[in-house]
């Protein structure tokens, strides 16, 4: 008898033990949403972005949706989302009044943004739009090398980059600049030639917002970005940090 109810004790821990193994397996990992529907420009590294993204999503455990439909932007569908990720949409009027409201819910309601390169090249007539992503895309010059250098050593989202990055890269200036963003990357205006903003040009940063959290880097529009550890790095950490 005693044998027996220690046979059924062992069976009841080992089902015990395997329903919280798999348990941990069914935990839900967080979705992120990327959004690269481009009315103006199209930048040919999208595609290579994509795929980076998925990459990162199958090494760090989180879900990655794509889309360029506006439609997807409502209230109900961007619950299921830890980050709205917009990799280098552009053109003005882009959302209308509803979509535009969902979006703003979203933030207002804890929803983490990253915003990649041409991310402020677009939304040109949403005045919150700009304070949200830090600015708008004026002008660049061509491709070239530059020095970045880092602005809060500290801070994890740029944990392991070396202190001056020399990076090739369209090296953007801004107008309507929010001064209340904080600042992790400058790029040296003397190390390359067409900067406009007086050698303090920012160049990736973050901030609360309303609710939110958004980190957005100007880097990325080249193809070899998605591929750069150092960039690859920078910009998961910065997802990472929105996603919290």
């Amino acid at each position: 008898m005693k044998f027996r109810l220690n046979i059924i004790l062992l069976l009841l821990c080992t089902l015990c033990f395997g329903f919280k193994i798999e348990k941990k397996k069914a935990a839900k990992k967080p979705v992120i949403l990327v959004f690269s529907l481009t009315k103006g420009y199209h930048h040919a590294s999208i595609a290579d972005g994509i795929i980076a993204l998925k990459k990162l999503g199958l090494e760090n455990r989180f879900d990655v949706d794509t889309t360029t439909n506006v439609n997807l932007f409502t209230p109900e569908n961007l619950k299921k989302y830890k980050v709205l990720v917009f990799l280098s949409p552009t053109g003005s009027n882009v959302f209308n009044d509803e979509q535009k409201a969902a979006f703003k819910q979203y933030i207002n309601n804890g929803g983490g943004f990253v915003g990649i390169h041409a991310a402020s090249d677009c939304n040109y007539e949403w005045e919150w739009y700009g304070k949200m992503v830090g600015g708008f895309f004026e002008s660049h010059p061509k491709v070239q090398d530059a020095k970045l250098n880092i602005i809060e050593p500290k801070n994890k989202i740029v944990k392991g980059l070396p202190q001056t990055w020399l990076h090739k890269d369209e090296w953007y200036n801004f107008k309507s600049f929010n001064p209340t963003v904080k600042v992790l990357l400058k790029v040296d205006e003397t190390s390359y030639q067409g900067g406009t903003m007086k050698n303090d040009h920012p160049i990736s940063w973050y901030h609360e917002f309303d609710g939110g959290k958004v980190f957005y880097t100007a880097l990325g529009h080249t193809k070899e970005c998605y591929t750069d550890p150092l960039f690859l790095q920078h910009l998961l950490a910065g997802m990472k940090w929105a996603m919290k």
